[in-house]
């Protein structure tokens, strides 16, 4: 193992309201609206539910809560097909309820993140109705991607290309032209080349900074950028770009940068816009952006001139292995210093499966045989990989529900699926579902404290011995395990230092400049600690005072104890 520190950055102490760098070693709490907290009684979280519990956000220890989208919509995608970015769906309140919800996180020292869905907007959009309506070669289609069909009589799709959430990526309109959707037929790509396009969306990040939002998740980063010249290529050629899209990577015949669809190196001078909008703001707002692209090519949008930070989703298929997470890890934050960036670690979101689920599988890579899983494994795991993080230099975001060790829900019935992707693979439910059940908040009632009315996606009836109401306070639970490691953090977290120590093949081991040592047992059997003192575990250590297998212990030497 390396023991080459990472570069070294000072990190201001938390509740700087004004520190421009607040986001580099910040912990963020990712909100799914709809499945956060029902304050009305309709089954559906909304911003008034999410209010009501900052009081618990705070008291979690986070720094920033991250929105997914809120906006007016369909929900064909789950928020993600977006009729009007600067509005709120009814459903979940008003712009008045987001004020006064940008409020209250700020009053308890919490930043604001939205998301922003800039590769598409819904089928509903204003714009596109009038596209519609304004029919072949009018100003209105050209924001977006309309083109000819081939055949005698334009009958066929202009290309053979697959939509990511299945079926062609073109959709057929009345008087026969054709739109590229390449999520789903209702989320119709935007035209990045047009100026009104470009100019809507600098409004809209000005309207929400204008706001309170302190930043942007941007959804899709990669993909504004088009190329779509004739001759388009097929989907043979198009495919091994988009394999990664997927967590897989193949040999693309396209050079870097120049896939007709995505993380084309034009994109950047989008983001080198928006970075303007950003910079006028004191402190700046930050983005981080959502970049399914090779490792190395994360570096651009992480750059000071673009959106400042990128995903890295390197962990979301790794083994459980202390060599391959110490490389991902070695690598990440390589690459974070050369973008002058911080890294970010990621387990859940509302795309993935539950890491308390995933790292319970045979193979953590493969997902389709979720019925496979072994739970307590998989349990021990993800709180062991949440410690770990958690010590590392960089922002960690969290994913609502797993501060209660919540597991995929795996039996939805099929007539309640409401994820686009949802299929079956072998009997086995494949979809998104799973991670977006709403929260259980109490042991008992209608929806375990969600609402007063049965949810939107069915929780499972042992949703109730994970409630928040069951874990508070109750010694070794997952909640009380990240509140403890969260307020440690807080208070140990400094610069951005790392340096590597060997403790076993299957250890990964690394200490902090605040004499803060993080290390992880990979293997089964229960591994020796160095001297210090216990700050917190995963799991309690052996009588002989050891490491047990699938565990992370975070100790402080004496003589930095405070």
């Amino acid at each position: 193992m390396s023991s080459n520190p990472s570069t070294t950055v000072e990190h201001a102490r938390r509740g700087d309201a004004n520190d421009p760098t607040w986001w580099r070693q910040a912990v963020v709490y990712q909100v799914y609206p709809r499945s956060f907290a029902d304050s009305n009684g309709d089954g559906i979280g909304d911003l008034r539910g999410v209010r009501s519990r900052v009081e618990y956000l705070a008291s979690l220890g986070v720094d920033a809560v991250w929105l997914s989208p809120f906006y007016p919509s369909a929900l064909t995608d789950g928020g993600y097909d977006v009729d009007d970015y600067r509005d709120v769906d009814p459903t979940l309140g008003t712009l008045e309820d987001f004020d006064a919800l940008v409020d209250e996180l700020h009053r308890h020292g919490i930043k604001i993140i939205v998301d922003i869905v800039p590769n598409h907007s819904s089928d509903r959009h204003a714009w596109f109705q009038e596209a519609l309506a304004a029919g072949r070669g009018s100003p209105a289609r050209d924001r977006y991607l309309f083109r000819e069909g081939r055949g005698a009589n334009g009958e066929l799709p202009p290309t053979d290309w697959s939509a990511l959430f299945g079926g062609s990526a073109w959709t057929r309109v009345d008087d026969g032209q054709w739109y590229l959707g390449l999520f789903t037929p209702n989320q119709p790509d935007w035209n990045w080349k047009h100026p009104e396009v470009r100019e809507d969306f600098l409004r809209t990040l000005r309207f929400w900074g204008d706001r309170g939002v302190d930043g942007f998740r941007v959804d899709v980063a990669m993909g504004l950028a088009k190329d779509l010249r004739d001759p388009l290529p097929s989907w043979e050629m198009i495919a091994p770009g988009l394999a990664i899209l997927k967590g897989l990577v193949f040999d693309d015949p396209f050079a870097e940068g120049q896939h007709p669809l995505f993380d084309r190196d034009e994109v950047h001078d989008i983001y080198a816009e928006w970075r303007t909008v950003f910079d006028r703001y004191s402190p700046p707002l930050f983005a981080v952006a959502e970049a399914w692209v090779a490792p190395h090519r994360r570096v651009r949008y992480a750059s000071a001139d673009s959106l400042g930070q990128a995903f890295n989703f390197d962990l979301l298929t790794a083994p459980w292995s202390a060599r391959d997470v110490t490389a991902i890890v070695q690598h990440n934050l390589d690459l974070a210093a050369r973008a002058g960036s911080s890294s970010t670690w990621v387990f859940s979101n509302h795309d993935v499966v539950r890491h308390a689920t995933r790292l319970g599988l045979p193979d953590a890579a493969d997902t389709r045989r979720i019925d496979a899983v072994d739970a307590e494994v998989g349990l021990q795991r993800a709180t062991a990989a949440t410690l770990l993080a958690l010590a590392l230099p960089g922002s960690a975001y969290l994913y609502q529900g797993e501060e209660l060790g919540l597991p995929e829900v795996t039996d939805i019935p099929a007539e309640q699926w409401q994820d686009p992707m949802a299929h079956l693979v072998d009997g086995v439910v494949v979809t998104r579902d799973g991670c977006r059940v709403p929260l259980p908040w109490t042991t008992h009632g209608v929806s375990f404290g969600f609402g007063n009315h049965a949810p939107h996606l069915p929780q499972p009836e042992w949703f109730g011995s994970l409630s928040v109401e069951a874990q508070t306070g109750a010694e070794g639970s997952t909640l009380s395990l990240y509140r403890a490691a969260l307020r440690i953090r807080g208070e140990l977290q400094a610069d951005e230092t790392v340096v590597w120590l060997d403790l076993g093949d299957d250890v990964l081991a690394f200490s902090r400049s605040t004499g803060w040592t993080s290390i992880t047992n990979f293997g089964a059997s229960a591994v020796p600690l160095p001297p210090g003192r216990v700050l917190v575990s995963s799991l309690p250590l052996t009588p002989d005072g050891e490491l047990p297998g699938n565990a992370t212990v975070w100790l402080q030497t004496e003589s930095e104890e405070r």
